[in-house]
């Protein structure tokens, strides 16, 4: 019972130490699962958002062409990325399962919100 006791006693020590060398709001698997299905469902939608984002940066011309031929190469981008991620989501690599493609979500807070711009 002694023996049982002190087994305990250091599994409850270490799940500690554990705990508090965790950072706060870090990267873990199951985020890089979801975000890599996040990617892999949403990379199409790089496509109109990269002809949005010239139009309004460059015009019609420039959204028609580099607008649309940059949007296909940030979706092929994603998705393959999404792929990775979702294949090797318990492995931490990059470090500390950091994202690869940034923003880290292709609709999220990081994004710069044009909302404000549309139909003008």
């Amino acid at each position: 019972m002694r023996k049982l006791t002190s087994y305990v006693l250091i599994c409850l020590i270490m799940i500690g130490l554990i705990a508090v060398g965790t950072p706060c709001f870090a990267q873990d698997m199951l985020r890089k699962l979801g975000r890599g299905l996040g990617n892999v469902a949403t990379g199409a939608f790089e496509i109109p958002k990269s002809v949005q984002e010239t139009f309004y940066e460059e015009g019609p011309l420039a959204a028609g062409t580099y607008g649309v031929i940059d949007g296909i190469s940030k979706f092929l981008l994603r998705t393959v990325v999404g792929v990775y991620e979702v294949v090797s989501f318990p492995i931490p690599f990059p470090a500390d399962y950091a994202p690869i493609v940034e923003p880290e979500f292709l609709f999220g807070p990081d994004e710069d919100a044009r909302s404000g711009r549309i139909g003008y």
